[in-house]
């Protein structure tokens, strides 16, 4: 256990309503699917199903690893399911959205770590709509390039990996991970198609420092990274990585400029962000072309 958990501050008093989840609950339970939104308790929940916008979670609900600020679970993930892809592009036809985004959970026990099942999604999200966006939020694939390749040949909108955190605590929770693996797999991704965006996102309140940060800021727009989400870090229980600090609203909007000067297209900053929060936003933000 990791100790008590901190108090939170007036400014993040957002409830869950469970209420408008039900029916995209049920939506998902009847195509067998399931949404990093339920899955990593994220506090935007009622919010984003209520809007009918979900991000899909594909290849099960077990990681292979146990990153220390995540309610993912941890175990042996089951079989690849190569029917999912047409179950998501169905469930996404019912709700009609217009942009998907599409997560998924660490697969290390997999030669090219689930990259054939986010082509695989992708094309068929495409078959539905071939105007719909589609965003993915990969793993790091072990830093594999024809991973990375495969996913980028799926043709997505955008293409994000996540930093979660500035580099001195990555042993700390992110277990398994490597820093400038993942600022790697953002490069060579922009890399292999110039055209495609690439997302990144950060936690903070987990002790960085705020030159930690803007060093990450820095490092992240070296590889041509052009979207942002930056978002408060809430401990999903006692027994994962403790908040070591709440961060003034006024302080993400301080981030949030700073990686606007960087040259960042689009930023989301603030307490209750999260990486696919407002995903459709970034594409029609005033600074994209």
């Amino acid at each position: 256990m990791q100790g008590a958990m901190k108090q939170k501050p007036d400014w993040l008093n957002k409830k869950i309503r469970l209420q408008e989840t039900l029916k995209l609950h049920k939506l998902f339970q009847m195509h067998n699917l399931h949404t990093v939104c339920k899955e990593a308790l994220c506090p935007n929940i009622g919010e984003c199903f209520s809007k009918k916008v979900a991000t899909f979670l594909i290849m099960g609900n077990s990681c292979t690893r146990s990153c220390d600020f995540c309610a993912v679970k941890n175990g042996v993930p089951d079989k690849i399911d190569l029917d999912e892809p047409k179950r998501v592009a169905e469930a996404v036809k019912k709700l009609g959205l217009k942009h998907v985004v599409i997560t998924s959970v660490t697969r290390d026990d997999i030669e090219d770590g689930g990259a054939a099942a986010f082509a695989d999604t992708i094309m068929a999200l495409k078959a539905v709509d071939k105007d719909l966006k589609v965003e993915v939020l990969v793993p790091d694939f072990k830093g594999s390039s024809s991973s990375i390749k495969k996913v980028i040949h799926g043709a997505p909108d955008i293409f994000a990996h996540n930093l979660e955190t500035v580099p001195r605590l990555y042993s700390k929770v992110r277990q398994g991970a490597q820093y400038e693996r993942s600022l790697d797999v953002l490069t060579k991704a922009k890399n292999f198609n110039k055209n495609i965006y690439t997302k990144s996102g950060l936690m903070l309140g987990l002790g960085e420092t705020e030159t930690e940060v803007l060093d990450v800021l820095s490092d992240l727009r070296r590889t041509g990274c052009d979207f942002l989400s930056l978002g408060q870090y809430l401990a999903p229980s006692k027994k994962h990585f403790p908040v070591r600090d709440f961060i003034n609203p006024a302080k993400f909007t301080y981030y949030k400029n700073k990686a606007l000067e960087l040259g960042f297209l689009c930023v989301k900053s603030g307490s209750y962000v999260r990486s696919s929060y407002a995903a459709d936003e970034y594409l029609n933000s005033r600074n994209v072309e």
